[in-house]
């Protein structure tokens, strides 16, 4: 790992640099100078950042950079051992069990896996938060379900062990169930982990066309620089537990930051290295 004093050569992105000339009320996630150790190693290391609202943002990085730790700070899963999340205006640290378990319900998660329940069928795993979460009725769940597994092209599956389906299959019926409570944020943890080239194309079509369709802000946390290039509208690049920079995808593409134009031309020159 390098040392620190390797870090002052980039300009990492600081609170002001996300927020200039904006209000909070245009992004949908703000992280302030989030810290967060495991087992006593920092993870997360003042990193700043904003996700602007009804986009498509990529958070992009090498593995081990803090990704998923981002994710479950987001979520409420973990909080920052200091500095501050807040999402549409809402400090997460700050809520109550309630009002962070209300939070959550608007917050849609593909996990990498798909995450789905074994013994159920795709019907019921995709009908399960509106089981859980709210009053409808089975006519009603079954309608939303339905429309659901049409739009990710699961509509024949429905009775189908999650062990019955493909890697594919398994993260669309995922997409799917993170759809039905209609979120206002769907994070996608890794969407593409152990999909081909072209299955994890398709994805990301997938990914677009359903955005295209439902709105709100959709963060795709990836280390897979074709999946940015393809779907991302704003990207955040992170390494060592902190923003490098973030932007708009065309000028993230075209940035002379050293660390951004190595990782993003998958150079084997510049300071990422093998360590």
């Amino acid at each position: 790992m390098m040392s620190d004093s390797h870090d002052d050569q980039f300009e990492f992105h600081s609170t002001e640099l996300d927020l200039s000339d904006e209000g909070e009320g245009n992004w949908s996630v703000v992280a302030k100078d989030v810290h967060k150790r495991l087992g006593g190693v920092p993870v997360l290391n003042g990193l700043n950042v904003a996700i602007p609202d009804e986009t498509i943002t990529v958070v992009l990085g090498p593995s081990g950079t803090g990704k998923s730790v981002l994710i479950k700070n987001i979520i409420g899963l973990m909080f920052p051992d200091a500095g501050d999340i807040i999402v549409h205006g809402q400090s997460v640290p700050r809520l109550t069990m309630p009002d962070l378990l209300a939070l959550r319900q608007r917050i849609g998660v593909l996990f990498q896996d798909g995450a789905l329940f074994g013994s159920m069928s795709v019907f019921d795993n995709v009908a399960f938060p509106l089981r859980q979460h709210t009053d409808a009725s089975e006519a009603q769940i079954a309608k939303v379900v339905t429309d659901r597994l049409t739009d990710v092209g699961l509509a024949d599956a429905v009775d189908d062990l999650p062990s019955q389906l493909s890697g594919g299959m398994r993260k669309r019926a995922g997409f799917a169930r993170a759809l039905v409570m209609e979120p206002d944020i769907v994070i996608f943890d890794e969407p593409d982990s152990g999909l081909d080239p072209v299955r994890t194309a398709l994805l990301c079509d997938l990914i677009q066309e359903m955005h295209g369709i439902h709105g709100g802000t959709y963060i795709v946390v990836t280390h897979n620089i074709a999946s940015a290039r393809q779907i991302g509208e704003y990207i955040a690049l992170l390494w060592r537990g902190r923003i490098v920079e973030a932007g708009d995808a065309e000028r993230m593409f075209s940035s002379d930051n050293a660390f951004v134009h190595q990782f993003l031309s998958g150079s084997a020159e510049g300071p990422l290295t093998m360590d």
